[in-house]
């Protein structure tokens, strides 16, 4: 029985995830990629045409694995919950303490990609999926105008500050303030007669 490595495609995504992810994006160019995945150069230009292209797939593979990680850590509560949000936290909180944790890489993408292109479309892609996951697993608590939007941007700025301090108990700290912001009663809507 003959087993089959990964394809060059493959090794290439491999290769670029883990250089862009560890060391950043502009500061990794195209020709160590390609050494490292001992690939030609035209092997890397026919299954992504340009470095950005490159990019987009790097971050719609974490994308993907992100996703996946949320979804198998979500079996362990209810939807609709707030054991369900502070399980996406823990799972942060799990990531934060890896030897490797560099944050975020959308925002880190995003810093070194500003402006329009197939990373931009890809990062706004992530966001989205992030928004519906982190929706769904509230579910109702999460209802009221700005309670998404703020819960958010503690998982964010937990995410962010994690790396920057070298500190994943910052996200323990967001977790508490989501479980506070969870509690906090919504307000009543009013209906006009």
């Amino acid at each position: 029985m003959t087993t089959t490595g990964p394809s060059p495609a493959e090794r290439l995504l491999d290769v670029a995830s883990r250089l862009f992810y560890a060391e950043g994006i502009h500061a990794v160019g195209i020709d160590r990629v390609i050494a490292a995945a001992s690939v030609a150069k035209a092997t890397l230009y026919a299954h992504f045409p340009s470095k950005a292209e490159l990019v987009a797939a790097y971050l719609a593979r974490e994308s993907r694995e992100w996703i996946d990680a949320a979804e198998r850590r979500l079996t362990t509560a209810p939807a609709g919950s707030a054991e369900a949000v502070l399980a996406l936290f823990d799972l942060l909180y799990d990531d934060s303490r890896s030897a490797d944790y560099r944050g975020c890489p959308f925002i880190n993408a995003a810093a070194e990609f500003p402006g329009p292109g197939p990373v931009a479309t890809e990062i706004s892609h992530h966001r989205e999926r992030l928004r519906a996951v982190f929706a769904e697993a509230g579910g109702p608590l999460l209802a009221s105008p700005g309670r998404l939007d703020a819960l958010l941007a503690l998982y964010g700025g937990a995410m962010s500050a994690a790396h920057l301090d070298h500190d994943p108990e910052i996200v323990r700290h967001a977790a508490g303030a989501a479980a506070q912001l969870l509690r906090t009663e919504q307000p009543a809507t009013t209906r006009s007669a």
